[in-house]
């Protein structure tokens, strides 16, 4: 008998946990009736009424509903972690609390689980947002497809539907800021990929602010791709057959010239200019140094508070 654990990462979603939890609960009528189904909701450090909800709901499930109270804010997809750490599913999906990715699809999600795909994702082929917030999202996916993983789907993921098995290979991993569903495609199991669009938000406001998006960036970029590094070594190449071919023009000018004017306004332009390069170069390569200071110091990726249930840690 399969069991489908359902992770929700939730993060200020007291208005939406109810929806959610009733549209989740009406959705499992669409599959066979041998499956069984564990939700498990991790409050990400909350400061509304989100855990006093997320309870209520597994009062009123509390054979569904599992409850994994962390204690601060470390991200959604440390969020997400700590709730495939907790599940006990032989398949495990992820959804956001705000509804936006539809759950019926799912369902076509554990039809090509069953026939042996360790990997099922949601891919959104166009969203009902508008404005900065879409320009942002599809600017960043076709970003990391180009730059990063080429085989992943383009307009961007993170409603996805994995094995046990992928679970743990990330769970094995231990990785830090990084991007939890790029690891998935990264490990190499073929997956399927099912488009759709992405509804727009209709309860509650979102948290997923400009700076997170640009965190998210920088963490996903400099995970998967050496892009970074090899762009400072080709600019600093060409700096240097300009520096090169400049040097011979000055001795050129004083060897035929010697008369000639220095030119002051185009030595500041190329010291101003080197000096930029030289600061920007620092700056990357400080991203990379850090983030492998932040690994070696082997900080847990979150602390667990309260779990309301009988989860099983792994």
């Amino acid at each position: 008998m399969p069991r489908l654990s359902v992770i929700v990462p939730c993060y200020y979603n007291e208005d939406n946990i109810p929806i959610t939890v009733r549209e989740l609960v009406a959705n499992e009528a669409r599959f066979p009736t041998e499956v069984e189904f564990e939700y498990v909701f991790v409050d990400d450090g909350s400061g509304d009424r989100t855990l006093e909800v997320l309870l209520e709901a597994r009062a009123q499930y509390p054979d569904r509903v599992r409850v994994v109270e962390l204690a601060g804010n470390v991200g959604s997809y440390n969020a997400i972690v700590a709730g495939m750490a907790h599940a006990t599913g032989d398949c495990m999906a992820v959804i956001t609390a705000d509804m936006q990715d539809p759950p019926e699809l799912m369902v076509q999600m554990y039809d090509h689980w069953l026939k042996g795909f360790k990997l099922i994702i949601g891919n959104r082929q166009d969203r009902q947002e508008t404005g900065l917030a879409k320009t942002f999202a599809q600017t960043f996916h076709w970003l990391m497809k180009h730059l990063a993983l080429s085989n992943i789907p383009d307009g961007g993921f993170d409603f996805v539907f994995f094995d046990r098995q992928v679970a743990e290979e990330v769970l094995k991993m231990h990785e830090r800021n990084s991007n939890v569903f790029y690891l998935m495609v990264w490990l190499g199991y073929p997956y399927v990929n099912i488009p759709y669009v992405r509804r727009k938000r209709e309860v509650g406001k979102s948290r997923w602010t400009l700076q997170k998006k640009i965190k998210l960036f920088i963490d996903s970029l400099l995970s998967f791709s050496y892009f970074p590094i090899r762009a400072i070594s080709v600019v600093g190449l060409l700096l240097g057959i300009v520096a090169m071919l400049y040097g011979l023009y000055v001795i050129g000018l004083n060897i035929f010239a010697p008369q000639a004017p220095t030119g002051w306004t185009t030595l500041m332009v190329v010291v101003l200019f080197v000096s930029a390069f030289q600061m920007i170069a620092l700056g990357i390569i400080g991203e990379y140094v850090w983030r492998g200071l932040d690994a070696s110091r082997s900080r847990p990726l979150y602390v667990v508070k309260n779990t309301y249930g009988n989860e099983v840690s792994r």
